[in-house]
């Protein structure tokens, strides 16, 4: 069973950063992964980034890899998405999810309420 909050989100000029947080509840974690997802007005929902929880194998979607990091704090059940040279374009609401199956992005739920991020130019 998870339950997850996320939190961080707030307005940034372009080339800021912010860091968001996932905060899980529940009995267990060990055999889920963690995803960060986000979707922009009129657009598709988005894969950003996901973590294992045991190993913390780490994958990430083209379009951010360099400047996002994803990381687990196990001791606090949080997930952090750390977010570097932001980019109007990462603008969108953010929102984290759990997955049996990380590479399977349609195979996530427990979602969260999502974090708003806007990026200013």
């Amino acid at each position: 069973q998870v339950q997850l909050v996320e939190s961080g989100g707030g307005l940034v000029q372009a080339g800021g950063s912010l860091r968001l947080s996932c905060a899980a509840s529940g009995r267990t974690f060990s055999n889920y992964a963690i995803g960060w997802f986000r979707q922009a007005p009129g657009k598709e929902r988005e894969f950003v980034a996901a973590i294992t929880w045991s190993s913390g194998r780490t994958i990430y979607a083209d379009s951010v890899k360099g400047r996002f990091s994803i990381s687990r704090d196990n001791a606090k059940n949080t997930v952090y998405l750390q977010m570097n040279n932001l980019k109007p374009e990462d603008t969108g609401l953010y929102y984290c999810a759990a997955s049996r199956l990380m590479e399977v992005t349609n195979a996530y739920g427990y979602w969260g309420q999502g974090t708003q991020v806007t990026v200013s130019s």
